[in-house]
């Protein structure tokens, strides 16, 4: 018998979450400072994913893994802002919790995959040409399902649909 889901408890959608608390465990245990801080900031960043909005409410893997994939991004962002400042030591730590932050998101999709991906699209929905470049995001990042980022999708599918 299931009983209801009382605030503040975890259900098994959170595999991915109790993943990530354990490893931050792990890591203040073996006093990885790099960890912990990284880990700490992307279980904030969840938790502040959970009650946005007008109810709070319990992430599943695949909301989490999107929290995750727009952590990862904001960190390869502000390492290139520091590099361009010349914050080389700044870059360094933002790539380094970005190489954290990406051992909990699926393999990202290679050119050749992503590219067939995209050719299998366009040709089940029969899209050509620019004005079909919306229908052809929509279907081609349900299928790539967050194995590759939605700028280089956009690039690829826009390039294929313009013969750019």
């Amino acid at each position: 018998m299931s009983t209801p889901t009382e605030p503040g408890q975890r259900t098994e959608a959170g595999s991915l979450q109790q993943r990530l608390r354990g490893d931050l465990t792990a890591a203040m245990k073996s006093r990885d400072e790099l960890r912990t801080s990284t880990l700490r900031l992307a279980l904030a960043a969840v938790k502040e994913a959970e009650v946005a909005g007008d109810t709070a409410r319990i992430l599943d893997d695949e909301e989490v893994l999107r929290v995750l994939t727009r952590e990862v991004k904001k960190r390869r962002e502000a390492a290139q802002a520091y590099a361009d400042a010349g914050r080389a030591e700044a870059a360094t730590r933002e790539r380094a919790e970005g190489e954290v932050l990406n051992t909990y998101l699926p393999r990202q999709l290679g050119d050749d995959e992503l590219t067939a991906i995209i050719d299998q699209a366009l040709g089940e929905l029969g899209l050509s040409g620019p004005r079909a470049i919306g229908p052809a995001m929509k279907a081609v990042q349900a299928a790539v399902a967050g194995r590759a980022e939605g700028g280089r999708v956009a690039a690829l599918v826009k390039a294929r649909l313009t013969g750019g």
